[in-house]
């Protein structure tokens, strides 16, 4: 499969796969978001995701994939800071401010970073369609925070802090994005790298975890945490393998971009599961967004 794979990188098919590849990682990540929207502290959610993708990854790191190059090594350590980092300014975002406020941000800044990076790390370019089109969607993006933020009253003392916060980790996802994309590229095997991300990424988040759980006056049952865990595991090798996938066979500021369509399928999931009213507003804005990643493929 790797072969195949590899076989597709710069071809027309190949830039088919990749726009599949970034809707999927879309649609997953809503998914993967709205698991931590709930009932548990996304402190103690992310490291019950983090336990079961690094135990399900190990096993294909140790004895399936081939092993890593010795460059590979310095690249999976940064990959191990940034993500850290990531997962710890996300969790404080969270818990400061509503999530229909707070993803937005983080969805709507990572891509316009990521496409900037992208121009200087690997040499892409977008052309006057495409930033109209990434204007449509970020502009959608934010406007849709910028509403939810005028019709929410929690916590409303503590929102400017949780959208400062949600303004780093979109940072964040740009430089994990970009230098995510690099790392996939580096490596021979693109599942070397998928397989060892796992396991190197779940090592730090649960030992956190356990040690908010530690200090919980009142501690929640075991039980459904990790179950639902392993269900985030499952959705997380789907959300990061593909958008990964992608930025190896394409263009990695196309697949930032397309993946930013995750608010629309967060928006549908928060309507049709969680009985969200969604409303005309709302609706307008995940159109103009859905519009702009067409505008950006087809620019």
């Amino acid at each position: 499969m790797s072969d195949w794979l590899i076989g597709l990188e710069g071809t027309e098919a190949g830039h088919w796969l990749a726009l599949g590849l970034a809707l999927l990682a879309a649609l997953s990540h809503a998914i993967f978001g709205a698991l931590q929207k709930g009932r548990y502290s996304p402190w103690l959610i992310r490291g019950a995701m983090d336990v079961f993708y690094a135990l399900i990854a190990a096993p294909f790191a140790l004895f399936v994939v081939p092993w890593p190059e010795p460059h590979m090594w310095p690249i999976f350590a940064g990959v191990l800071v940034i993500h850290v980092f990531y997962k710890l300014f996300q969790a404080m975002a969270y818990t400061r401010g509503a999530y229909t406020v707070v993803y937005p941000v983080v969805r709507g800044t990572g891509p316009l970073a990521t496409v900037i990076a992208a121009g200087f790390v690997f040499g892409e370019h977008f052309s006057v369609g495409q930033w109209i089109g990434v204007a449509i969607l970020l502009g959608a993006i934010f406007s849709l925070a910028g509403y939810n933020l005028n019709r929410t009253s929690v916590d409303r003392h503590l929102l400017w802090q949780a959208l400062g916060l949600a303004f780093m980790t979109g940072l964040i996802v740009a430089l994990y994005t970009t230098y995510d994309a690099y790392g996939i590229r580096a490596t021979a095997d693109p599942f070397t790298f998928l397989a060892w991300f796992f396991m190197i990424d779940g090592l730090v988040f649960p030992f956190i975890s356990l040690r908010y759980y530690r200090r919980m006056p009142s501690k929640p049952p075991l039980w459904p945490l990790m179950r639902r865990g392993l269900f985030g595991a499952l959705i997380a090798f789907v959300s990061f393998g593909s958008v990964m996938l992608a930025t190896r066979l394409d263009k990695v500021g196309e697949a930032a971009v397309l993946r930013e369509t995750s608010t629309v399928f967060a928006a549908l999931i928060g309507w049709l599961f969680l009985r969200e009213t969604v409303g005309p507003v709302r609706a307008v804005l995940m159109g103009f967004i859905a519009l702009g990643a067409v505008v950006v493929e087809f620019g």
